[in-house]
């Protein structure tokens, strides 16, 4: 386990979850639906993202496609998620008329959703649990964080910020899908 798989890892998982590109979806949602809290967005993610890390593998070998082949899959859904950060596009879908709160749809599709969680078994073809678990960690931190944090990220920021952000992080994303894809195929 070394510091640089630790942080590509890290780096990975912050680009497909994008916290910050939520940002106005979680400001609109809190209009909505005011006990959203991030103490409980952050444990449901997390709990959801740790258990696909270590069963995850174990639901593939049910289903029997091989991690490679995941990994190619979840690349390429990678890939998708990186081409809606860069276009301004929406292909994967969520319903935040959903009334519900922190688990869904916070939690659960945004933060740990397809994507996120593609990437995690798609990363356990190259990297080991305890490496991947070391990048979700910083991850749980960070969404506790910006979800606490939505105003003040806002009026810091602004809109034109979080959109460069968000576009950004969507290019390195589609440059790490196309390297999955081209060590799993």
């Amino acid at each position: 386990m070394e510091l640089n798989q630790i942080t590509t890892v890290a780096f990975t998982l912050f680009a497909v979850i994008d916290m910050l590109g939520s940002v106005p979806v979680i400001i609109s949602l809190k209009k909505k639906i005011p006990d959203i809290h991030a103490s409980k967005v952050t444990i449901a993610a997390g709990i959801l993202m740790i258990s696909f890390l270590y069963a995850g593998e174990f639901l593939l070998n049910f289903l029997g496609v091989d991690k490679a082949s995941f990994a190619v899959a979840g690349s390429i859904v990678m890939f998708i998620l990186g081409l809606e950060m860069v276009l301004g596009i929406d292909i994967f879908k969520t319903d935040p008329e959903i009334p519900s709160g922190s688990v869904i749809p916070i939690a659960f599709p945004l933060v740990a959703g397809t994507g996120t969680l593609t990437t995690i078994l798609s990363l356990k073809a190259i990297y080991n649990e305890t490496t991947i678990l070391m990048g979700i960690l910083p991850n749980l931190l960070f969404i506790f964080i910006v979800v606490k944090a939505t105003g003040w990220i806002e009026s810091k920021i602004g809109q034109s910020g979080l959109l460069a952000m968000r576009k950004s992080f969507g290019v390195v994303l589609l440059a790490i899908a196309v390297k999955i894809f081209k060590s799993n195929l």
